[in-house]
Order: structure tokens, then C-alpha cells, then sequence
């Protein structure tokens, strides 16, 4: 392969984009990087043209627990930062690792399509303000994140006041003088419900299923930072973790919550203890699911009818690749099927990076996929054993990495994994590649 070939395309220069970025420079692997924004962050840049986020957003996990471990967050910033101490962070990351130089910004990757089987390269067409492009690469990493096209479910008849979706909020001032309800209780949408509050006439909150409900703190720690040191067995650890929710969280159910239908740790937990404190203090309704909309009216499935001047869908996401066929990803059910979460069963030339969720698996575990995949691609093209190895492994079969965790069969829980299980398998991968001779 020429040395013009062995180039691959990086999507993305979010998070994930900048940690395979700043790892494929370490390596020595050649790659020209795409971002549709003008700068670093991905969604954590509100000002960006696909950015779903909000002015009070903050991270549900502790700095500690999602930082880059080679790339402390600063001493003063605070243990749940904001969305643009996020953007900085990551500004400060592609600066310290000199990144910027390895991308086209106001770039937009349009098609990526296959010259031919695992190994003959793809043809990458994207267009800037100067027109349509097409080049040629080694190989592609798609890394343009996992929110970013919202997930509006269908409703049975018609809202005459306004609909949207959590991807079009911005600002609480969205909400002053309006009866709001807001369509699910994840942690977006208790983080919206409790924006309502304040600054609505009236917010409900509507809820298909019950949540477990984690405070920020416990013994004035942040919640993710406690415990994590000894392996244990899942029964135990619910029992244990299930405890220490019960004294400081209580029973949700008092306020109207309903009982979740499902363990914990079975989906993400709603991180979040003003939504609570709000319930505790009547300030919040909790609703059923909806029947239908009827005008300004919503029915819901126990029969009561309330009139809102707002309602806000905080239904999630959907997985969304716009520029590659769904089959060259191996798509199964809602999300492609990739060994690791990462890697494609045949092809050697297709990694799909950031499709990994984990309760604190934070940005180092994904900075993880990222060097196993880079080592991968380094190992295979110096003819490692190790490498070939793991070739051999991800053609073979296999389950996602669960850790035999029964997770509740939602789109948004298609690619969630257990943290231990996850990083276990990726790390002794990494171990390999990297002792391997070729």
C-alpha cells in the first residue's frame, strides 16, 4: 500500500475523536481528521451546529471518575463541571497534544463507501465552504459521538401549544410564564424538569417506568468516587449499593415516583438530588405515560386530562451514522454489532469509537478502546502475532460485554456494558499488543 493509502480518516473531534487523535500521533499512524464544528468539544461546545447541549448542563460523573488520566482537569475546577468547563478541558487537551494541526474544521463527512473487501481503502467524500471533496484512505474511525439525533416518539393525536425535543432546549428563560410537562425522567430530563420549576408556571414530570435515583454526594463525597476498590460479586453489590441509596435518597415512591420494574445497575441510574428535594417538596408532579395530545390538553393513561403551554420530549437519542451504510457496520437490532463495542467482525479497516456506555467508565475507559484499536491497526500492519490473534477472536463471534447483566431492552441501553467486564477485556488486549514482537 502506498504511503498516500496508508492514511486513515478520523470523523469527529469530540471527545472520543480527540483521544484516538492524540494516540494515533503517539503511534506514528498517518490520519487526517474531520469535525463539522470550527473547533474541539463535539456536543460539549453548545455554540456547535449539532450540539444538544443546554446552559445548566453539567457532567452527572465526578471530574475525578471522567477526566483523562494522563490529562488532570484543573485544581479549580469544580467536581461536577459545567458544559463549557468541558469545551475548555478539551480545547486545553487538543492544545496540550498539538491536535489541531490534524484536522480540517467546517468539515463535513458526507459518504463513506468501501473501494473493495477489508484492506482496499474507502473513498471519503466531504464538503467545506469551498465545495465537495473526494479522497482515498487506508481505512476510516468514525468518532462523531452518540447524541446527537433525537429520539421523538410518536403520539397519538395533536398538541396545539409547543413540542420539542430536549435537543432544541437551550435556556430556562425557554419556560417563563408556561405550564410545562416534560416527557421523561432520565437524567436530562430531571435535569430540565428542575429548570421548569423555577423558572415555569408548573412542571409535571411524565414517566413510562421507575428510575433509581443516585445523589451527587454521599458522606460528602461525590457518589462515584465511593467504593470500586474490591471486585464484587453483583448480587452483593446491589445489596450493598441498595443500602447505602435507601438511607440517602429514601423511597422515591412516597412522592409519586414509580417503583422501577427492573434491578439496579439493569440501566443507567438518574444521578440527580434536586429533582427529589423538588417532589419532597411539591413543586413536581409525576405523571403517568401519555394516551394522546387533544389541543392544548394531554391525556394520560390513568385517565386525567391537565393543559400545558409546553411540552418537552426528554426522550433520548438514536444511534446515527448519516454517512455510512447501516449493513458495512454490522447494525443488529438497534445498534451495530462490534466486538468491544469497537470493532468490526471482518473488516480490519472500520472502527466505530464512543459506542461504549458503563456507569464510570468515564473518558479513560474509552481513551482505552482507542489505544487497543490503534495498537490493533499498528500490530496488523507490522504483521504482529498478538494482532492477528485478535483478528482471529472478533471473527469467531461474540456477546457484547455485559458481565452477564440483564440490561433493559431500550435503544439507548443497545450498547451499555459492565465497567469491569469492559475494561478487564480491553486492557489485556492492550497488554498484548503491546508486548507482542512482530
Amino acid at each position: 500500500m502506498s504511503e498516500a493509502r496508508e492514511k486513515l480518516a478520523l470523523i469527529g473531534a469530540g471527545p472520543m475523536g480527540l483521544a484516538a487523535a492524540k494516540l494515533l500521533v503517539e503511534h506514528g499512524v498517518d490520519f487526517q481528521g474531520f469535525e463539522l464544528n470550527t473547533g474541539v468539544g463535539g456536543l460539549w461546545d453548545i455554540d456547535g451546529p449539532r450540539s444538544t447541549m443546554y446552559e445548566t448542563a453539567h457532567l452527572i460523573s465526578s471530574k475525578q471518575m471522567t477526566e483523562f488520566t494522563d490529562f488532570p482537569m484543573r485544581e479549580e475546577v469544580a467536581e461536577y463541571p459545567s458544559h463549557r468547563e468541558m469545551k475548555r478541558y478539551f480545547e486545553d487537551f487538543a492544545e496540550n497534544f498539538d491536535l489541531l494541526q490534524h484536522y480540517r474544521f467546517g468539515a463535513e463527512v458526507v459518504s463513506c463507501e468501501p473501494l473493495g473487501a477489508s484492506g482496499e481503502g474507502w473513498r471519503v467524500t466531504w464538503r467545506d465552504k469551498a465545495g465537495e471533496h473526494v479522497e482515498s484512505f487506508a481505512g476510516v474511525l468514525i468518532a462523531n459521538g452518540t447524541l446527537s439525533t433525537p429520539n421523538m416518539p410518536d403520539f397519538e393525536g395533536d398538541f396545539s401549544e409547543e413540542l420539542l425535543h430536549a435537543s432544541q432546549y437551550r435556556h430556562p428563560r425557554q419556560f417563563d410564564g408556561k405550564r410545562v410537562l416534560i416527557i421523561g425522567a432520565g437524567n436530562s430530563g430531571c435535569d430540565i424538569a428542575v429548570d421548569a420549576i423555577h423558572h415555569g408556571v408548573s412542571c409535571d414530570l411524565s414517566m413510562r417506568r421507575g428510575y433509581h435515583f443516585v445523589p451527587k454526594y454521599i458522606f460528602g463525597k461525590p457518589a462515584d468516587t465511593l467504593g470500586g476498590a474490591v471486585k464484587l460479586p453483583m448480587a452483593l453489590k446491589r445489596l450493598i449499593d441498595g443500602t447505602i441509596l435507601k438511607w440517602f435518597v429514601g423511597d422515591p415512591q412516597k412522592y409519586g415516583f414509580p417503583k422501577p420494574d427492573y434491578k439496579l445497575y439493569e440501566s443507567h441510574p438518574v444521578v440527580n438530588s434536586l429533582v427529589l428535594y423538588h417532589a419532597g417538596h411539591g413543586d413536581i408532579t409525576i405523571r403517568p405515560d401519555i394516551e394522546r395530545f387533544e389541543g392544548k390538553h394531554v391525556q394520560f393513561k390513568d385517565g386525567t386530562s391537565v393543559e400545558y403551554d409546553m411540552v418537552l420530549a426528554a426522550t433520548g437519542y438514536k444511534l446515527d451514522y448519516p454517512f455510512i451504510e447501516d449493513d458495512l457496520l454490522n447494525w443488529q437490532g438497534d445498534a451495530p454489532h462490534l466486538y468491544l463495542n469497537c470493532m468490526h467482525p471482518e473488516r480490519d479497516d472500520l472502527f466505530v469509537l464512543g459506542m461504549v456506555e458503563a456507569s464510570g467508565l468515564g473518558w479513560q475507559g474509552r481513551h482505552e478502546q482507542a489505544e487497543m484499536v490503534v495498537r490493533y491497526i499498528k500490530g496488523l500492519r507490522a504483521g504482529q502475532e498478538e494482532a492477528e490473534s485478535l483478528k482471529k477472536t472478533k471473527a469467531e463471534g461474540f456477546d457484547r460485554a455485559t458481565g452477564g447483566v440483564n440490561y433493559i431492552d431500550l435503544p439507548r441501553m443497545a450498547y451499555y456494558v459492565d465497567k469491569a467486564t469492559y475494561r478487564k477485556a480491553v486492557t489485556n488486549w492492550i497488554d498484548k499488543l503491546a508486548g507482542g514482537r512482530s
